[in-house]
Parts: C-alpha cells; sequence; structure tokens
C-alpha cells in the first residue's frame, strides 16, 4: 500500500510563500501522474498542479503563474512552491499519485492565508 505525507502548511500572511513536501513510500519513478489538489470547507476538493513523469507540468487558473510543482526522484517527494499567497488559497492540501490504476491520497497539510 502506497502512503503519501504531507507537510508544510501553516498559517501566513497575503503575498507570503509556502514550500509543500510530500513524501512518497513508492519510488516515484514508477508513478506518472503526481498531482497536489486543495480543499476548502465547502467547497469541493480541486487539483491545482499536476507533474507527468516529471516532463509536463499542469496547473489550474487559480494558481497558474504563482504555484511551481516539481519532483525529486532520488528523495521520492514532490513539492509544491506557493508564492503570493492569497486568502482564497486557505484550504486543505492533498498530495496524490496514480499507481497501479488507482490514485492514492495523503492526510494533507492546513493551509491558511489570513492577515
Amino acid at each position: 500500500q502506497v502512503r503519501l505525507v504531507e507537510s508544510g502548511g501553516g498559517l501566513v500572511q497575503p503575498g507570503a510563500s509556502l514550500r509543500l513536501s510530500c513524501t512518497v513510500s513508492e519510488n516515484i519513478l514508477t508513478i506518472w501522474r503526481m498531482a497536489w489538489s486543495r480543499q476548502a470547507p465547502g467547497s469541493q476538493r480541486e487539483v491545482v498542479a499536476q507533474d507527468f513523469g516529471g516532463r509536463l507540468t499542469n496547473y489550474a487558473d487559480s494558481v497558474e503563474g504563482r504555484f511551481t510543482i516539481t519532483r525529486d526522484n532520488e528523495k521520492n517527494a514532490v513539492y509544491l512552491q506557493m508564492d503570493m499567497l492569497k486568502p482564497e488559497d486557505t484550504a486543505k492540501y492533498f498530495c496524490s499519485a496514480v499507481l497501479d490504476g488507482a490514485e492514492h491520497w495523503g492526510q494533507g497539510t492546513q493551509v491558511t492565508v489570513s492577515s
């Protein structure tokens, strides 16, 4: 059973930066799609960034130009660099990986952007 563990969330002011980390129990060289999603209270979970084999990335319009997804194959980790944070970025952020035909999720890390 693949395990994903997110970290790096916290409370920051608008305009600040955070870097979220996701460590994976499997060799991520075998994982084509890794993603970060978020869910705010009362809202549906939305995908904000995707990485396909370290070769292609995709972002939601709401974070394009502010968030960057990267992967470190040696550390079996995926990161989400979040810059110019806005109050509307407040949510619980989840890392996911598609492996063996199933999407696996971590427990999430809370990000709160507030002055």
